[in-house]
């Protein structure tokens, strides 16, 4: 009886060794990944055209249909988008000081974009 109990344990404490090993390995291979796509993801940051100052756009593509983010005019976004004429485009802006993030509007370029430095 003294082998079976000296058997179970020396099973037990090579089971308890291949979790022991499997857990590790699993934590190893978490961090790796996580730090994979933390480089990543910087990697990626450093190549996008578009630049931010806090979290507002310095730099934004101007597309037909643009979206007004936070702290624009437009003033700034006729500057930035090449169109003089947003308001005149643009019926439903009834105040032209009334712009707010959010706000969509059409942009027709007229002239070659203007980005800031």
């Amino acid at each position: 009886m003294a082998s079976k109990l000296s058997n179970s344990n020396s099973h037990l404490l090579t089971s308890r060794a291949v979790a022991d090993a499997a857990s590790w390995y699993c934590a190893f291979i978490l961090v790796a990944l996580i730090l994979l796509g933390f480089f990543r993801e910087s990697s990626n940051i450093t190549n996008d055209p578009i630049k931010f100052k806090g979290n507002q756009f310095l730099e934004r593509p101007c597309d037909e249909i643009y979206v007004v983010g936070e702290g624009e005019t437009l003033h700034t976004i006729s500057d930035k988008c090449g169109d003089p004429f947003i308001v005149e485009r643009n019926p439903h802006i009834h105040d032209p000081d009334d712009v707010f993030p959010g706000l969509v509007i059409k942009i027709t370029p007229s002239q070659p974009r203007k980005f800031p430095r």
